[in-house]
């Protein structure tokens, strides 16, 4: 293992680094292995003895795996792999349930909601540019290996959304003002918004929700926490929307 080598692999730590080498860092057997049997490319794994055969394979030691992870505690391996080309239409959501992201920063929120939509079926999640990059290591690791079954776009959300809405696909929101969700009617597709941790959906995206939802407390007068994580909030909305879906 060269210098050169450590030095690339710690520059995909950041955004910048990931985008101008076209690659990203996935750690451990379990992920790699899921990667070497899909259709991505890996450029190259560094691992323990034993652990993985093939060209592409370096074996290296155990301090060297610790100067090389991006991880607070290293793995048995670490694979530097091609970022994939997505393509993106809004008419790709039609017909079928979708995640919208509007400014989710937080890479552990991030990969806890793509390993959700793996779980529920779902596909797709548009993310807001400006929301966390799903090719942060944090958001590989938290996934799971769901990365590899749901693609993540990234555009102007606002837009997207409201061609979605001239399309008159339904855009679901989740809002303090909004209808309780386990009452309000609900499509077997459609788009499902989710806003920032901090401030909720942005003016600009709320233009193009045509329902506005809430998760409510119980009861429901209950003074309690103020909100709900984003990752979780998440869970429960696909939840009950795939709850409703085979209930049809």
């Amino acid at each position: 293992m060269t210098k050169s080598e450590i030095q690339l692999v710690r520059s995909l730590a950041d955004k910048r680094g990931r985008t101008e080498q076209g690659l990203f860092v996935a750690e451990g057997e379990k992920l790699i292995g899921e990667l070497r049997a899909s259709r991505w490319r890996i450029r190259k794994i560094f691992a323990l003895e034993e652990v993985f055969e093939g060209p592409e394979v370096e074996t290296v030691t155990t301090r060297d795996m610790e100067r090389l992870s991006l991880l607070k505690t290293a793995n048995n391996s670490l694979a530097l792999v091609e970022i994939p080309h997505r393509d993106f239409r809004i008419d790709d959501l039609d017909g079928r349930l979708s995640i919208a992201l509007d400014e989710v920063r937080n890479p552990g929120n991030l990969g806890t909601i793509i390993r959700l939509a793996d779980w529920f079926g779902i596909r797709d999640i548009v993310c807001s540019e400006d929301s966390a990059d799903c090719f942060n290591p944090k958001v590989i690791q938290a996934t799971m290996g769901a990365i590899l079954r749901v693609r993540v776009h990234y555009t102007d959300l606002p837009a997207a959304l409201a061609q979605a809405a001239n399309r008159a696909i339904p855009i679901y929101g989740t809002f303090l003002e909004g209808e309780n969700l386990y009452e309000a009617p609900l499509t077997e597709a459609g788009i499902v918004v989710m806003g920032n941790e901090g401030h909720g959906i942005s003016a600009a995206t709320a233009r193009s929700v045509t329902r506005k939802l809430l998760i409510p407390p119980y009861p429901a007068d209950r003074r309690g926490s103020e909100s709900l994580n984003v990752a979780m909030a998440t869970g429960i909305v696909c939840a009950e929307f795939r709850r409703r879906a085979t209930a049809l």
